[in-house]
């Protein structure tokens, strides 16, 4: 099984998340860390899981909800292994991040 990989963007998003949420929770933290790692290999082993947001972003690109966390993974299914582009939180202003996808 070959996990999604990363990119430099999505890499920031999960640092930036941890180092957040480990100022208050660092159990959360490391919660949301292996959530990540578990949602990797998911995408590695199906690369077409979750939904496609034409509103956000042209196919290849998918959307999945992390389960437990307010954090959405975009990835594009088109590349192998899949490539994780941003690790966002919900909240965030979804059109204007992914604008230049």
């Amino acid at each position: 099984m070959i996990p999604a990989e990363l990119s430099p963007a999505a890499r920031r998003d999960l640092l930036g998340a941890i180092r957040w949420i480990a100022r208050d929770n660092p159990s959360a933290a490391r919660a949301l860390r292996v959530a990540i790692a578990s949602a990797a290999r998911q995408i590695g082993t199906h690369p077409m899981v979750g939904v496609v947001r034409p509103e956000l972003a042209d196919e290849p690109y998918r959307f999945v909800p992390l389960t437990g966390f307010p954090y959405i993974i975009v990835h594009n299914a088109g590349r192998t292994p899949p490539l994780i582009v941003r690790i966002l939180h919900s909240a965030r202003d979804l059109p204007d991040v992914l604008r230049d996808l």
